[in-house]
């Protein structure tokens, strides 16, 4: 290559030296460049390690709470001091935390004092992107901040933090508390009140529903008048309060009548009825929700949207129930048909895995999982439970009772913590003096109505002293709670979930506090034995009324519903307990002839080898449709005529059980009118023979 003419060269040499000071800012640039990005990279892994540290020490904050509420109920436990239940404590210990959050930790200003502002056509977006100098900023949405507070970010970001999605509520703290209502559900006085609990829990529900709605409608349009009303509040919005407000959670009453053995009837209706009217109450705000009138105004009342709600209502109520029992059923299957009683860790988590997705698979079908799990918890008690080794039956009840005191307690320290650091509460006193006046007032219409239309057709009256007992337990709790901080989007949600709020607390802590004393008061038995407290005061399984000399009356009665409760009982044991468990008849014996193969199909060889053990051993069984045992203290008389002492046959009846003479139920009421006089005087009553598999 020839070289350049020296004047070139010159003039080559004096471009590279004009250049040089050009590439030294351009290579000082580009390591800005690199250690700014190394900065932000730096900047970024430090706030994300911020981050985890401030999560940490918020559930650990959490932890230590529901430690001091359990060494807290150690010690009144052992002092024997029952004006406190465990939940109110919970709630009293989050009330200082949060206290100590809000007010104890000093805020820091934001160093924007002037922050940006711009006008958006609609709402505010979830998710924002920005484009700055080429980078995209992605921004999340986290709620609105108070303008009282704009300067107090940081502050605002920590308590957020403490604040929990609501649907960690829903889809995890819930299903274990809802599980274990229904799996250790007391199925023998659960049943015998069964009517009773249904016409609460639906009934009741929905009447106190529309009382309470109706009552704060009223103090809705005086607020208005008044000036205390600052946005909307519509109709719909007071039924929905109604509601949410109407789910029952007596946790409080409930363990002082566990501890102290009250009566069992009575125990049986505020359980039971807590448990169906949390399910009931939360279908029944999904229909409000749906209500939809067609039209401009969307918030009268137009016939075909009610038609509407109430078959959604129906079918998501049918649906949940449907998938809950056909989850249960599945898992009963498997344990039937596997040997997984082989390795009882690996049947464990089976069995809490199907139990726990019954929920998930109805929230993502479209339905209700309190519903679903609250009927899968008693179809597995029920049927799986059987199916279960011994150790898994012990792993299981105390996997879920664990879980549920956690999850429950855990709710209400939450509930007190949520006193000071939700950032939108609307405080209205003449709201929450309303909603105070609306509940009781709603409650009362619940009870004492329906338990007069009850009265007029149980065989034992709900005394007085229940009804009182029954309208002073209804307490509020998590299932209120948790429906109302769902939704706190607008400004009628926001000022519901802080009057949910109050109202939880002053129930649980006022009438909780006063369980024991008005137990007293009214003279409500306590130190009952639930295994022996089997006097016919229920709506079905009784045929005799009376409890010794203190029997109201002393009048015959027959058990009008019996048969329906001796159709289903029949058919579970001869059919639906040999499919799904190894407990019952085999159903070679139960079947026609023509179904030999399904039935040995279906019939597992334990069936067939322990059927004499398993006759003597379940509780539940029946020989056929007429082999029922009755109890009168000491004496037996079974539907085939047979008397415990001797085994006499009675009219139509041989003393071996079998049928000599007539074949109708005429027989067995016969054989009971003519004992039931001498029974009476001798101070028994009647058991049915229910037992208890959980």
């Amino acid at each position: 290559m020839a070289a350049l003419p020296r004047p070139e060269r010159r003039g080559a040499r004096a471009a590279l030296h004009a250049m040089l000071p050009v590439w030294i800012l351009l290579s000082a640039v580009s390591g800005l460049k690199a250690d700014d990005d190394a900065m932000e990279e730096l900047a970024t892994e430090k706030e994300a390690e911020e981050s985890h540290r401030q999560d940490s020490v918020n559930l650990l904050t959490f932890i230590l709470l529901l430690t001091l509420t359990i060494l807290t109920i150690w010690l009144f436990k052992h002092r024997r001091v029952r004006f406190l239940h465990e939940t109110g404590l919970a709630m009293i210990y989050g009330l200082l935390v949060g206290v100590i959050l809000r007010y104890g930790i000093p805020a820091t200003s934001y160093h924007n004092k002037t922050p940006p502002s711009c006008s958006l056509k609609e709402g505010p977006v979830s998710t924002l992107l920005l484009n700055v100098s080429g980078k995209f900023f992605e921004y999340t949405l986290k709620g609105e901040i108070n303008s009282r507070e704009i300067h107090n970010v940081e502050q605002n970001d920590m308590l957020r933090k403490v604040t929990f999605d609501p649907e960690v509520f829903f889809n995890i703290l819930l299903p274990p508390i809802i599980f274990h209502a229904g799996y250790s559900l007391k199925k023998r006085h659960f049943f015998r009140n069964l009517g009773s609990i249904l016409t609460y829990a639906f009934i009741g529900t929905a009447v106190s529903c529309f009382v309470i709605g109706n009552l704060m409608y009223g103090v809705v349009k005086l607020m208005q008048v008044v000036g205390q009303l600052t946005d909307k509040f519509y109709y719909t919005d007071c039924l929905f309060f109604g509601a949410i407000i109407s789910a029952t959670d007596p946790v409080t009453v409930l363990a002082i009548f566990n501890e102290l053995h009250a009566d069992g009837d009575l125990y049986a209706l505020l359980f039971g009825e807590s448990v169906m009217n949390d399910a009931v109450a939360i279908v029944l705000s999904s229909s409000i929700v749906a209500y939809q009138p067609s039209g401009a105004n969307t918030h009268m009342f137009d016939a075909a949207a009610f038609f509407k709600s109430v078959g959604i209502f129906l079918g998501i109520f049918s649906g949940s129930f449907v998938m809950g029992a056909a989850t249960g059923v599945v898992t009963a299957l498997v344990t039937k048909f596997t040997k997984l009683h082989c390795f009882p860790l690996l049947e464990t988590a089976l069995f809490f895995l199907m139990s726990w997705s019954t929920f998930l698979l109805a929230e993502a079908c479209g339905f209700t999982g309190v519903v679903a799990v609250l009927f899968c918890g008693i179809t597995q008690a029920h049927y799986t439970y059987n199916n279960l080794s011994e150790e898994s039956n012990k792993r299981t009840k105390q996997l879920f009772e664990v879980l549920h005191f956690l999850a429950e307690n855990f709710i209400f320290s939450y509930m007190g913590l949520a006193l000071f650091t939700f950032q939108n509460h609307i405080f209205s006193p003449l709201f929450i003096i309303g909603a105070f006046i609306s509940i009781f007032i709603g409650r009362a219409f619940n009870i004492y109505p329906l338990s007069f239309l009850l009265n007029l057709g149980r065989r034992h009256r709900i005394k007085g002293s229940f009804q009182h007992m029954m309208m002073f337990a209804g307490l509020r709790g998590a299932m209120a709670f948790a429906l109302a901080i769902r939704d706190t989007a607008t400004y009628a949600r926001q000022m519901m979930f802080t009057t949910t709020l109050l109202i939880v607390f002053f129930t649980v802590w006022v009438f909780g506090g006063g369980t024991t004393p008005m137990l007293s008061w009214l003279h409500i038995r306590v130190g009952v034995d639930p295994d022996q407290d089997l006097q016919p005061c229920g709506d079905s399984f009784q045929v005799l009324q009376g409890d010794g000399p203190q029997a109201e009356g002393q009048s015959k009665t027959k058990q009008e519903s019996a048969w329906l409760f001796r159709l289903w009982y029949t058919f579970d044991h001869n059919y639906l307990k040999p499919i799904l468990t190894h407990s019952g008849p085999p159903l070679t014996s139960t079947l026609p002839g023509y179904c030999g193969p399904l039935a040995s199909c279906l019939t597992s060889p334990q069936a067939y080898e322990n059927h004499e053990q398993l006759r003597d051993q379940d509780p539940d069984f029946l020989h056929n449709d007429r082999d029922l045992t009755f109890t009168f203290g000491d004496t037996a008389v079974t539907a085939n005529g047979a008397s415990g002492a001797d085994g006499v046959g009675g009219s139509g009846w041989s003393a071996n059980g079998k049928r000599s003479g007539s074949t109708s139920e005429e027989a067995l009421e016969r054989e009971l009118d003519s004992r039931e006089q001498e029974l009476l005087s001798r101070g028994t009553r009647l058991v049915f023979p229910i037992e208890d598999h959980v």
